[in-house]
């Protein structure tokens, strides 16, 4: 006799692993109850879900005692072994590894069985605690029976004491789930052999999937196959002609892919996440996502979705490559590995369609939101409309919570494309005779677009002024006046528009020369609160922003813009600057003590211009400003065609 040193031994602890603890939803654990009757030939599934307790009833064969023992309670019977690939009425079996009735411990904690087959009818009872005694006791385990209490033809499982944490989704999240985990709902084959499923009286159909109801372009591999009315948002649908997998004749694909109008539709309170493609063998869910896996990470991922059914993943006398749950699937296996490069490459083709395709269908939406953008591309030569309607799509298809932000992007596109379309026939005038004719026309759409330009600029700068026209107190209008100042230097000097500061300059007076260093003693820094240099053509600017509420003397400001003016010449100088012609400006919140007396105001204003200095109060500053940008817009009240196009967009 043959001994042996090694012995493998599996335990009844393997049930609590592969059942009690393999699925941690409902809709999964349903999934395979509605597998198993599938392959028992059912014709209808009903589920009913209460508080207490949920049945699954099918009308399929039912199961005698041989069935139940050998079968059903034989923990690993492969099905397909045993029975071989299809059942009495030829249908693929979805089953396999024996372990799905196990999943029905994941949900309750008690277990009903009621079963008739032919003339015998079985009932009995299976319990967790029960299960777990066994699993400690070493020991097999015996369901009780009880009292028959089953249907005519087929199964009935009532699940008792249910574990709350994993069946708290609701009816209508189940529906949507099992909707999506299985291509044969509704399946009507040869003979009248279809195949229902219920859940609490209402039979579960496309419309419970959600993703197709989001659906505005459609592809199908190799034929249609979708209902059309299963799409209300569907513009346009397009049949794939790849069908098979490369160097794989055998291995086919079927199914669809969407693209929905926006990511945020295709995330959903009860369904969860629909931005994902289901792959389907044999009719179930064989992979929950395959699209996280296809390495394709262009923009038409956040709108996808779709479903994928690839048999071949599941093929007779093949390997199983589908994981215990049977939810996902061993991903180094030849099959899925070929059918992720095969999805790739789809998505790879269809991308830049879709991208225009998208386009066009937001252009055209904002057109029928905004009939001004209509009005605007009326204006434009036939040759330029295509593009500019992409560039309206673009601008439509961005998530935006404030319309009136998407408003204020269209207006910056509008410029743009003019800007870009004028540049484009300036450059053709080169290229044919220059006449009158010709340029006259593109000169006068030149000088109405700078016009809308710049009213766009002084719109805004407005805007800005406004801010501090609705400030009373003093103090905040200077710690705004700070935040805007030295970035927008037009309030000083509409003249000074494209002033802009030197770093390195304003580096080294802070680091050599005390007037600048941020080290003062507090009697220096008293009173100030900021100062920056800035250059505009050719103009060296220092501007200093005084305290709100601190009145000054003239002379202190001589004396502090003498100093300012000195380390800032040596500065220039030093760096090859020849004769700097330098401005100090000095921006107060109060009138200078000098202005108080007779001729005070202009004796103090000639004494600051003898060095080039000049005093601003935030008030007269603000008023000024107003003023002068409010006169512009008033005397161009007669807009463009342009500008009249832009005003709607207000």
């Amino acid at each position: 006799m043959t001994t042996h040193p090694y012995k493998l031994k599996l335990d009844l602890r393997v049930l609590d692993h592969l059942g009690i603890k393999l699925y941690s939803n409902a809709a999964a654990v349903l999934s395979e109850a509605v597998a198993n009757a599938w392959d028992a030939d059912a014709g209808a599934v009903t589920v009913t879900i209460d508080p207490s307790q949920i049945t699954i009833e099918d009308d399929g064969v039912g199961m005698g005692l041989t069935q139940i023992n050998d079968r059903f309670l034989s923990v690993g019977y492969d099905k397909r072994a045993e029975e071989g690939e299809r059942s009495a009425k030829g249908r693929p079996f979805m089953g396999r590894k024996g372990i799905g009735k196990l999943a029905l411990f994941s949900i309750a904690n008690k277990i009903q069985i009621h079963t008739r087959r032919g003339d015998e009818k079985h009932a009995f009872e299976m319990t967790t605690p029960d299960v777990r005694q066994a699993i400690q006791d070493a020991r097999d385990y015996f369901p009780v029976p009880i009292t028959f209490a089953g249907p005519e033809k087929g199964t009935r499982i009532v699940l008792h004491d249910l574990k709350k944490k994993r069946t708290a989704a609701t009816i209508p999240s189940l529906r949507k789930r099992i909707a999506r985990r299985f291509s044969v709902i509704g399946h009507k084959g040869q003979d009248g052999d279809g195949f229902v499923v219920t859940i609490n009286g209402k039979p579960v159909g496309p419309d419970d999937r959600e993703d197709l109801r989001a659906v505005e372009f459609l592809w199908e591999f190799g034929e249609q196959r979708i209902d059309g009315s299963h799409c209300p948002k569907l513009i346009e649908r397009f049949v794939l002609p790849a069908q098979s997998i490369p160097d794989h004749p055998t291995w086919t694909v079927r199914g669809w892919l969407g693209a929905a109008d926006q990511p945020k539709q295709l995330k959903h309170d009860e369904a969860g996440s629909l931005n994902g493609i289901v792959v389907i063998a044999r009719g179930r869910l064989i992979q929950e996502n395959i699209l996280d896996k296809l390495n394709f990470s262009r923009i038409l991922v956040s709108y996808l979705t779709g479903q994928i059914e690839a048999d071949f993943l599941d093929l007779e006398g093949e390997e199983d490559i589908a994981t215990s749950d049977r939810q996902r699937v061993v991903e180094d296996d030849e099959r899925y590995v070929a059918l992720t490069t095969f999805l790739r490459d789809t998505l790879v083709s269809i991308q830049d369609k879709w991208t225009d395709l998208r386009n066009e269908a937001r252009g055209k939406q904002a057109i029928s939101e905004l009939p001004a953008l209509g009005e605007w591309l009326e204006t434009l030569p036939t040759s330029q409309r295509k593009n500019a309607g992409r560039l309206l799509g673009l601008i439509q298809g961005q998530e935006m919570e404030d319309e009136d932000q998407r408003k204020q992007l269209f207006r910056a596109g509008l410029l743009a494309f003019e800007r870009l379309r004028l540049r484009e026939e300036a450059h053709l005038l080169s290229q044919g005779p220059l006449t009158a004719d010709v340029l006259l026309p593109l000169l006068s759409e030149l000088a109405d677009l700078e016009g809308s330009l710049y009213r766009e600029i002084v719109k805004v700068r407005l805007d800005v002024i406004k801010e501090f026209e609705n400030l009373v107190d003093g103090n905040e209008k200077e710690r705004v006046l700070q935040k805007h100042l030295f970035t927008n230097l037009w309030l000083l000097d509409a003249g000074w528009e494209r002033a802009a500061g030197s770093e390195r300059i304003e580096q080294i007076l802070k680091k050599d020369y005390k007037e600048f260093s941020p080290d003062l003693t507090d009697e220096e820094s008293k009173g100030r609160v900021d100062i920056r240099y800035q250059t505009n053509a050719g103009e060296h600017i220092i501007v200093e922003l005084k305290r709100a509420k601190r009145r000054l003397h003239v002379g202190e400001l001589l004396e502090q813009g003498a100093k300012y003016r000195t380390a800032l010449h040596k500065c220039l100088t030093s760096q090859g600057v020849a004769n700097p012609y330098i401005s100090i400006v000095f921006v107060v919140g109060m009138p200078l003590y000098e202005e108080d007396g007779p001729d005070g105001l202009k004796n103090s204003q000639a004494s600051l211009a003898a060095f080039g200095a000049r005093v601003e109060q935030y008030e007269s500053l603000i008023a000024a400003a107003q003023a002068q940008y409010g006169e512009f817009l008033e005397r161009s009240a007669k807009a463009d065609k342009i500008d009249a196009i832009l005003q709607k967009l207000e």
